[in-house]
């Protein structure tokens, strides 16, 4: 007979407490441990907190125990040792604030006032003397005492706790075939699992929402989250905006905004990516620098401000979400690491600018597209490059030949070794990571566009970007008629094509499992398409 665990309420409440302070949620967590009587006392780290103390960081340490429940003599002890130190470093104005308004002191003034008198004569000599002042000891002894004293009071939780445990018992629900499994989403909150599935794709027909923006604002990039839950665009003016795309309204449920505050960067947004969780959102600008935010609380995780000499034309994260790999108009592609803030591999050999990077769906390639006509694929492990393919007129051809300006690369869908690739050409192709053309498609069909539009010789359309629809079965292509193209993805037949914007369509964007799809001009109109 299996055995029945019991769950203490307080744990509980301890679990929410630590979830409120790693979302710096303060005032909720000091009203919840006011009204349940119940305290946290975690740390980050013991090492680092005993550290702090040993250094004399006590600005640092002072910001710690505020939230923290410590026995009143251990308080005494702590005040009364940096009231000396800054005696001694003459600070007398921050030793008079900390001795005469602080609860621990005045509660030593009304039990040992001997020991308070103390320190009132220490704060009124012109000069200092240390032994005693430490009566006997020494600032180093009396720092390591505090140390070990106030460590006895913490403790050390794992990070997310709470999440953590909420995922393993929804694991094991799955396990033990509770939930459905053709969803990789669950609505926690209500127990089960949200409508929305995949769709079979089909090409957009109908505009249903657009969002306007002031012409001088217009956005330069948009994307989809991974979840679907948001639809981000990054402006000229350096300004990311989380939409409703519903409704065409900003999202109000993200407190950041509701208070009238955005996502900001220098200057221009020129791309944008979400990690696989949907949960961290990476910019690139103009002036040559990335930034990572949290998307539900629109701070910065991670600032990059030297990640490329010139502007950011591409940024895509790892599935771990530890790297942010970065394309730049400097002729390099770049991976920087999450931990350390810096650049750790480079990716040099393009002659002009690169406008498209990506990790292959394992992880061991880079894949670069540049304005000097080719596309390059990279060992990830020693940044060497395998294969460098310059695409013209439907194959891969020779070198001497100047291929067309690669704008855009796109994983395909349910396939580890292949990709797709747009060039300003007639052209769009599928290559695998070996450098071979496997499969291009172009504007040649009249009879698949709408009545009215047939002509026995279509001119040739250049197209300037691509997407890929959710399930992969159609290739989007953006031309420089400002229409959509969608082509077949396994026979190359164009299905068909939809003017988007009278205005200069500058990009598009596909939902990750509807048939939405998004697309912005320089007009500042963002419309959606389904």
């Amino acid at each position: 007979m299996a055995s029945v665990l019991e769950i203490e309420s307080q744990d509980v409440i301890r679990l929410i407490e630590q979830f409120l302070k790693e979302n710096n949620l303060l005032r909720t967590l000091q009203t919840l441990q006011e009204e349940s009587s119940i305290t946290l006392n975690t740390v980050d780290s013991i090492q680092t907190f005993t550290s702090e103390i040993l250094q004399g960081h006590w600005d640092v340490v002072l910001r710690t125990i505020s939230t923290l429940k410590i026995p009143q003599k251990k308080l005494i002890d702590l005040h009364e040792q940096i009231v000396l130190e800054l005696i001694e470093m003459r600070e007398i104005g921050g030793a008079r604030s900390l001795l005469r308004q602080t609860d621990p002191m005045q509660l030593l003034k009304e039990q040992q006032p001997d020991r308070y008198l103390h320190l009132e004569q220490m704060l009124s000599r012109s000069f200092f003397d240390e032994k005693e002042a430490y009566q006997g000891s020494s600032k180093e002894k009396r720092r390591q005492k505090i140390a070990q004293a106030l460590a006895n009071e913490v403790t050390v939780v794992a990070p997310s706790r709470l999440m953590a445990l909420l995922g393993q018992a929804i694991k094991w629900q799955n396990s033990q075939g509770l939930l459905p499994t053709d969803s990789a989403a669950f609505d926690l909150f209500r127990g089960s699992v949200p409508v929305a599935k995949v769709e079979d794709d089909t090409p957009p027909t109908q505009s249903f929402n657009t969002i306007k923006f002031p012409k001088k604002q217009h956005p330069e990039c948009a994307a989809f989250s991974p979840d679907g839950q948001y639809f981000v665009t990054g402006t000229l003016d350096g300004m990311i905006e989380v939409w409703n795309y519903m409704t065409g309204k900003l999202r109000k449920d993200l407190k950041y905004q509701s208070d009238g505050n955005v996502m900001l960067m220098d200057k221009a947004v020129l791309c944008l990516s979400f990690s696989r969780d949907s949960e961290l959102l990476s910019s690139g600008s103009e002036d040559g620098s990335i930034k990572v935010w949290k998307v539900q609380t629109g701070q910065t995780a991670k600032r990059f401000p030297s990640a490329h000499s010139q502007g950011v034309t591409a940024v895509m994260m790892n599935k771990a979400g530890t790297e942010v790999l970065s394309g730049s108009f400097d002729a390099t592609a770049r991976i920087h690491g999450m931990k350390s803030g810096r650049m750790i591999k480079e990716f040099r050999g393009h002659t002009s600018y690169v406008n498209d990077a990506i990790y292959s769906v394992d992880e061991t390639r880079i894949i670069t597209a540049s304005s000097d006509g080719t596309v390059k694929i990279w060992d990830y492990r020693n940044c060497e490059c395998l294969f460098t393919v310059t695409l013209h007129d439907g194959k891969a051809v020779s070198s001497k030949v100047q291929g067309a300006s690669v704008t855009k690369l796109s994983q395909m869908p349910q396939s580890i070794d292949r990709f797709v690739v747009s060039n300003k050409s007639g052209f769009v192709y599928v290559l695998s990571l070996t450098g071979q053309v496997e499969n291009a498609f172009r504007y040649k069909n009249p009879k698949a566009l709408p009545t009215g539009q047939s002509d026995a010789n279509p001119p040739e359309v250049a197209f300037v970007s691509m997407t890929i629809s959710a399930k992969g079965q159609y290739v989007y292509c953006l031309g420089e008629d400002n229409r959509l193209y969608a082509f077949q993805t396994d026979t190359g037949v164009l299905e068909a094509s939809l003017q988007l914007s009278s205005a200069e369509v500058i990009g598009m964007a596909q939902h990750p499992y509807s048939n939405i799809l998004s697309a912005f001009d320089d007009g500042g109109v963002v419309t959606f398409w389904k």
